[in-house]
């Protein structure tokens, strides 16, 4: 949703490197929407009827990492009773989406770094390699750049998974966006709520406008589904308890 030029501009790229297999770097603050534009991305590919598979890398320890990347084979490692396909291997034919790829281990990286050389892997305890055909889509809300000069993100990684970036601006930059997006989001949770979809006065409306959103869309979203439920415009203060 949106008209400004920074948006424009971003979706104009979108499209032009949706069709192709080149692997995109989304990059964004937290709460712009990085997985809502990956399935954007996915969708306007020749791989909209493959599936589509999302996983945050952040939010696993390593050792359960690999094992949702690559699967495993039953009886690989204690707790293992079945034998379990990874994410790498259900996205054939599809999208892989990997969030929060700035914070993959860089034991990790070094076996990322293979399978997209050649797009095959092992199972964890398995011997067989697997061929999976995926298009890889990844984000992070760190600069990437910075995370190779620190030490801490592989510098071959990081020109494979950068072929093109995508920067998709914060909320701040988009304030020509704001009336339509709060249009969008307003209406969506009044139908949620089955509530009347009236206008919001502007008074209220004043106050989202001059808000800075730190937390980006997925900010106003929070703030609209309470205004829907209970009539009230409230913030989230820094410094003060919730």
């Amino acid at each position: 949703v949106g008209s400004s030029l920074a948006m424009r501009r971003v979706l104009a790229l979108a499209k032009q490197v949706a069709p192709s297999k080149a692997t995109v770097l989304i990059n964004g603050e937290s709460g712009t929407g990085k997985e809502m534009f990956s399935k954007n991305l996915h969708a306007w590919s020749d791989r909209a009827k493959g599936p589509f598979i999302a996983i945050n890398c952040a939010a696993l320890p390593e050792h359960l990492l690999e094992s949702e990347l690559f699967g495993h084979e039953k009886g690989s490692f204690t707790g293992a009773l079945q034998q379990k396909k990874g994410v790498f291997e259900l996205a054939h034919n599809g999208t892989l989406f990997l969030d929060e790829i700035a914070d993959v281990p860089m034991q990790m990286q070094i076996k990322l770094l293979r399978v997209l050389q050649n797009k095959k892997f092992n199972r964890v305890g398995g011997n067989e390699p697997i061929f999976s055909d995926f298009r890889l889509i990844v984000a992070t809300n760190k600069d990437l750049w910075k995370e190779v000069t620190r030490g801490n993100f592989r510098e071959d990684l990081y020109y494979r998974i950068s072929m093109v970036t995508i920067l998709i601006p914060p909320l701040r930059e988009r304030k020509k966006d704001f009336p339509l997006l709060v249009q969008h989001i307003h209406s969506w949770y009044c139908t949620k709520y089955n509530k009347e979809i009236g206008r919001i006065n502007k008074t209220d409306y004043q106050k989202l406008y001059e808000y800075d959103w730190k937390g980006n869309i997925r900010e106003l979203c929070s703030v609209l589904e309470k205004y829907v439920v209970l009539g009230e415009i409230e913030f989230h203060k820094e410094g003060t308890e919730r």
